[in-house]
């Protein structure tokens, strides 16, 4: 059996940026395990498959994410990935598609010189139930201690400055932290000391098999929100600060967040299994 695959970077103005995803389609799923060992095989962040559901209306598809160890519940660089190669290299015809998804139905709108918009769910950042106890953990294992931590989709760590963010060091014993208060990622955000963007991130997720993330659309899910409270305005530009780097427009409407980046292909070819 063959498939097509490409890879893209996600996030991205240029090859080499943004957090780079494998996209395949699919006629029909192949079973869970073979889907599991592509993604372990490309050892990327994430590999998304997707399948046309024409009996839901044009524009419909069914997307699964899967990390080199996980499928994931949500995902957006590899949401983006799948749109754009829907777009740029399968001739979808619509404007904008409908992904079922274990997250619902994600939208994705394509936009003005080349970016893509996504609609995706908000997730409200509460106080952590242990935030004391965790932020020193955290603090030990990344060689600076937050000074306010969160709980969303994942645990959100607030730190005094962007300096702080970019010295993080996700050593060995971040995913011990982690797995100690019962978690699997952790978003790390502050405010910009670049006037170009509002708010800096970086997202490890070690447990599921990614140290550090490039760019990670759901950690903005949460993020995004966040500093929408904090700074008082709906609509930012953050920046995600890992070795690649990557930029993304978050305009934040009630439950819902819209992210839009662009993506730029890398390689594309045939798996064959």
């Amino acid at each position: 059996m063959e498939l097509k695959i490409w890879a893209v970077d996600a996030f991205a103005e240029r090859t080499f940026e943004g957090n780079p995803a494998a996209v395949v389609p699919l006629a029909a799923w192949l079973p869970d395990e073979t889907m599991q060992a592509i993604a372990a095989e490309n050892n990327l962040s994430e590999t998304a498959f997707f399948v046309a559901e024409p009996a839901r209306g044009p524009g419909h598809y069914h997307l699964r994410w899967f990390t080199p160890a996980v499928e994931v519940p949500l995902c957006g660089h590899a949401t983006l990935a799948s749109a754009f190669v829907a777009f740029e290299f399968l001739k979808v015809r619509e404007d904008c598609l409908v992904f079922r998804t274990l997250s619902g139905d994600l939208v994705l709108t394509r936009g003005p010189q080349g970016a893509i918009a996504m609609d995706l769910p908000a997730f409200d950042a509460t106080p952590h139930a242990d935030s004391k106890a965790f932020a020193a953990a955290l603090g030990d294992a990344l060689g600076v201690a937050p000074v306010e931590v969160f709980q969303a989709n994942y645990p959100l760590a607030v730190f005094a400055s962007h300096a702080d963010v970019a010295a993080l060091n996700p050593g060995g014993s971040l995913a011990a932290a982690l797995e100690s208060f019962g978690q699997t990622g952790l978003i790390a955000t502050a405010k910009s000391a670049d006037k170009d963007f509002d708010f800096v991130t970086r997202f490890f997720a070690p447990a599921k098999g990614i140290v550090e993330d490039p760019v990670t659309g759901s950690a903005h899910c949460a993020a995004a929100p966040f500093w929408a409270r904090r700074l008082g305005r709906d609509r930012l530009i953050a920046r995600q600060i890992s070795a690649r780097g990557g930029t993304l427009d978050c305009t934040v409407k009630g439950p819902r967040v819209h992210i839009a980046g662009r993506c730029v292909p890398y390689m594309a070819g045939k798996i064959t299994i």
